[in-house]
């Protein structure tokens, strides 16, 4: 028995060890940490159950039968992160390059597999070479089996994918179809055809930072939701972020115990919108004044700045937010700030996240760029999303909410259940200046007849009061008693039923 038990804690040795001393060196070297720190670090102490250690590949072309490591470059398994269960998958890099060949696919969809079964999150660790070309299309069949569980995946169980190393042609697009995708700085990179390629079919001279590093997908392309200087960093960040989230579509959000009083008045807040109104203000200092301990973890922070999205707590609960920031291009809503916004909707909404929007939106971005682009489409995507959105939906106007833009920021309109406004808010189609230069167009030779039209207009809509006459407007709220109202609001829709008229699945404007 004695024997027995020692050969086991042989081959587990064996296989804790992933490529050899050597290549664990090399690993760190590039300031990186193993497929197994990673999973050490991201979970409890202590709580990785791992499964598949001894798994390994079955090709023998090219002599691979003499190369069979255990795992197969990739750890699977699951922990807890503060005590609520997550499922784990590392590539280990170590390991054959962490090339993907039919067992290490086998390995990571048996616990894609496990998380739906069981209701909790899959957060994926990607550092690989890509496809193992010794097994040619049975890699490509792993790739396949893993995107599928992906698609069904979606929606039913928080996705979340870290970046890690190297991430190419095929392989991106199972982190592409998870919830939130992190990379890490200078380290990590995605991209479908690498800069050799690319200089062969288009004459491009690029690195692999340039095409698909970290900054690159996390401020032009908006393929990654954060980026981080470091391992430790992101895997820190992946901890937060899921403190955030429910296990699964069928469970609300935990609640976290709080020490901010839901009551508390901010009178700071009754001066942060500037008495000009070409002024802008910095929106996220409402987000942090309205959030529990002012704790806010944003999403795409690096992109489409004009629109911020991220959760707060408010009464120890998840919240989503989306606000227009009039720091950013005046909070103009446009393609980039839409595509994010609308994204991030749908999220909350799938997974029983309430939303809160804060509007200061003087409209959609014109120009040739935005319609050849497609802007109608991509405004749509936003419009969609809060439409379709079943959660519980509060809005604070604080300012500027002119024309169709208005309208796509969760109004009354798209059902959003609690719609306020700070008594500095004007709704209307769009300026006083550009309504008066319509209106009065055969007045236009004469200023002073202008100006007099101008402050008229201003006069009977430039305020929240005609909104609120028709009741679209709830209530017009002291800017100061902002966290009291909604924290209130949201308490009040706590036990919100709403259901959409059946159908297989939407058609969202793509």
């Amino acid at each position: 028995m004695k024997d027995i038990l020692n050969e086991l804690e042989r081959r587990r040795e064996i296989a804790r060890q992933g490529g050899g001393a050597k290549r664990v060196e090399s690993q760190h070297s590039k300031g990186k940490l193993t497929a197994r720190e990673r999973v050490e670090l991201l979970l409890d102490e202590g709580s990785f159950e791992e499964f598949d250690m001894f798994m390994a590949h079955r090709c023998t072309d090219f002599s691979m039968q003499d190369n069979r490591p255990y795992g197969d470059g990739v750890i699977t398994g699951w922990g807890t992160i503060n005590g609520r269960q997550v499922y784990v998958f590392s590539q280990d890099f170590t390991v054959l390059g962490g090339s993907v060949s039919n067992t290490h696919a086998q390995k990571i969809c048996k616990i894609m597999d496990m998380a739906v079964q069981n209701g909790a999150p899959v957060i994926g660790i990607n550092d690989s070479g890509g496809a193992r070309i010794q097994e040619g299309v049975d890699s490509l069949a792993g790739y396949g089996e893993v995107f599928q569980r992906n698609i069904e995946a979606s929606g039913v169980v928080p996705q979340i994918s870290l970046i890690m190393g190297p991430c190419a042609g095929g392989a991106v697009y199972s982190p592409a179809m998870t919830d939130f995708i992190f990379m890490v700085r200078d380290s990590s990179y995605m991209f479908v055809t690498g800069p050799d390629v690319v200089k062969t079919v288009t004459n491009e001279q690029v690195t692999a930072e340039e095409l698909g590093g970290a900054s690159t997908h996390a401020r032009k392309s908006s393929v990654a939701d954060g980026a981080f200087e470091n391992d430790v960093e992101a895997l820190y960040e992946v901890r937060r972020l899921v403190d955030f989230l429910p296990l699964n579509n069928r469970e609300k959000p935990p609640v976290r115990p709080f020490f901010d009083d839901p009551e508390r008045i901010d009178a700071s807040l009754d001066t942060l919108v500037p008495d000009n109104p070409n002024v802008p203000y910095d929106m996220k200092e409402l987000i942090l004044k309205i959030a529990d301990e002012g704790d806010f973890f944003e999403i795409q922070q690096e992109f489409a700045g004009n629109i911020i999205t991220g959760f707060i707590r408010l009464e120890g609960q998840t919240v989503g937010v989306v606000a227009n920031q009039p720091m950013v291009l005046a909070g103009v809503l446009d393609i980039d700030s839409a595509r994010k916004a609308a994204r991030f909707v749908r999220f909350c909404d799938a997974f029983e996240i309430p939303i809160l929007t804060l509007v200061d939106v003087p409209g959609f971005l014109p120009g040739t760029s935005q319609e050849y682009n497609g802007v109608i489409k991509h405004g749509a995507k936003l419009l969609f999303a809060y439409g379709e959105a079943t959660v519980p939906k509060v809005t604070v106007i604080t300012r500027k909410a002119y024309g169709g833009a208005y309208v796509v920021m969760s109004s009354k309109h798209l059902r959003g259940d609690i719609n306020y406004a700070w008594p500095t808010s004007e709704i209307a189609v769009m300026g006083a200046k550009g309504a008066t230069e319509i209106l009065y167009r055969s007045e236009l030779g004469d200023a002073d007849k202008i100006a007099q039209r101008t402050k008229e207009y201003e006069d009977a809509f430039a305020n929240p009061f005609v909104a609120a006459e028709r009741g679209f407007i709830d209530e017009v709220i002291q800017p100061r008693s902002t966290r009291r109202r909604v924290s209130r609001a949201f308490a009040a829709l706590r036990g919100k039923k709403r259901q959409m008229p059946w159908k297989k699945h939407d058609n969202i404007p793509l």
